[in-house]
């Protein structure tokens, strides 16, 4: 793949992750170009990338926009709906590279197609990896697929461990902005309204990703998922905090050697990276000016402050569909408090309620996921919706 012109098959075209691909797709069409798109509903984005990149086949998650899609755009077009489209689109079209870029379980049957079919896949839905992990891994390794992470964080370990042997790391420390609350005062946290937890202060995301790192649940998944990237007991990953997320996550190696990845917080660098690797290839984001910078700063997160994290670890450690039921639970917590029915103390609450309730089962397939993440659905929206 050294070099020559990739194909693109990107889910979840109009989010922040698949905007900033399609920048980088436009800065190289000698390298790259897209063979499909998929998105939620944002149907007038989707066809105005569609068109603009000459891409016949498109999907999207929400039926009713795949049939205004279709009413557009006419017979020249394939238009594929739901998650049986998704997936339908990664096993079936011509491509070099799955980017995956889709929020939440829906991720996961694309990501396996992919795997099946042995393709590059270019991962920025961590909820994929956090349910079904073993799953995805051993695919990968059985069709001889590549797995490139595209969260900034989990790209840092990837490019800090380039060259490197895994049996020389000791441990991996992810970074953490520590989102909007990282000072408030605990007894606020009862208060806390969707405008307050919607402010994130270093990325601009979507509003689940955004409520995912105000609980520091997001954290939470990206280490689940740095232990099936990477290989490494949930013993040997460790959280900081870190409110200037200049140093995107850094790699300790057993002779005390710390290696980190550097750079402004900008997402088309990982992203061109997973795209363009091993190759590296210039981009316009603005350089790091380390003399001009505030100090930078490490703390270790406080538990009491994040439950989420704390629940998230547990549930990576007892292993099994315990991650299933987290995801699960937290979608629809956040959906909850997103629609303003739950508080955003009761986030926490909800996933432990689960994580209480559900028994974990050993992941022997896909259906395992699958229904323990519909039963998890179905118990938070009884109980708490």
């Amino acid at each position: 793949m050294h070099n020559q012109h990739k194909k693109i098959c990107l889910l979840g075209s109009t989010g922040s992750i698949g905007t900033s691909a399609i920048a980088c797709i436009r800065r190289f069409p000698d390298l790259f170009s897209l063979a499909a798109l998929a998105a939620h509903s944002r149907v007038d984005e989707c066809i105005a990338q569609a068109k603009e990149f000459g891409v016949t086949k498109l999907c999207f998650g929400d039926p009713p926009s795949a049939h205004k899609a279709r009413t557009i755009l006419g017979a020249e077009y394939t238009i594929l709906e739901g998650v049986a489209g998704l997936e339908q689109l990664a096993a079936e079209t011509d491509y070099d590279i799955l980017l995956n870029s889709l929020v939440g379980a829906v991720g996961l049957r694309p990501t396996i197609a992919a795997a099946k079919r042995g393709k590059r896949i270019a991962l920025a839905n961590k909820e994929s990896l956090v349910i079904g992990g073993e799953l995805i891994t051993s695919l990968v390794r059985t069709h001889k697929a590549e797995l490139i992470p595209v969260d900034s964080e989990h790209s840092a370990i990837f490019q800090c461990m380039a060259g490197e042997d895994g049996e020389n790391i000791e441990s991996i420390v992810l970074t953490a902005s520590g989102g909007p609350f990282r000072d408030t005062p605990i007894e606020k946290f009862a208060s806390i309204t969707r405008a307050d937890a919607l402010n994130h202060p270093t990325w601009k995301m979507g509003n689940k990703i955004t409520i995912d790192s105000a609980t520091l649940m997001n954290k939470g998944f990206e280490v689940i998922e740095a232990h099936h990237l990477f290989c490494l007991p949930y013993k040997n990953l460790r959280v900081w905090i870190h409110p200037q997320s200049i140093i995107h996550s850094l790699v300790e190696f057993h002779d005390g050697a710390m290696i980190a990845q550097m750079g402004v917080p900008d997402m088309e660098i990982p992203i061109q990276y997973a795209l363009t690797y091993p190759d590296r290839r210039p981009c316009p984001t603005p350089r790091l000016n380390l003399p001009n910078l505030v100090p930078l700063t490490f703390a270790d997160p406080d538990f009491t402050r994040f439950p989420c994290l704390k629940l998230a670890l547990e549930a990576g450690e007892a292993s099994g569909t315990a991650p299933v039921v987290l995801n699960a639970a937290n979608e629809i917590a956040v959906e909850l408090f997103l629609a303003e029915k739950i508080s955003f103390l009761t986030i926490a609450d909800v996933i432990k309620f689960s994580l209480d309730k559900i028994p974990v089962l050993p992941i022997t397939s896909l259906e395992v996921i699958e229904e323990t993440d519909a039963k998890t659905r179905e118990l938070v929206r009884a109980t708490f919706g």
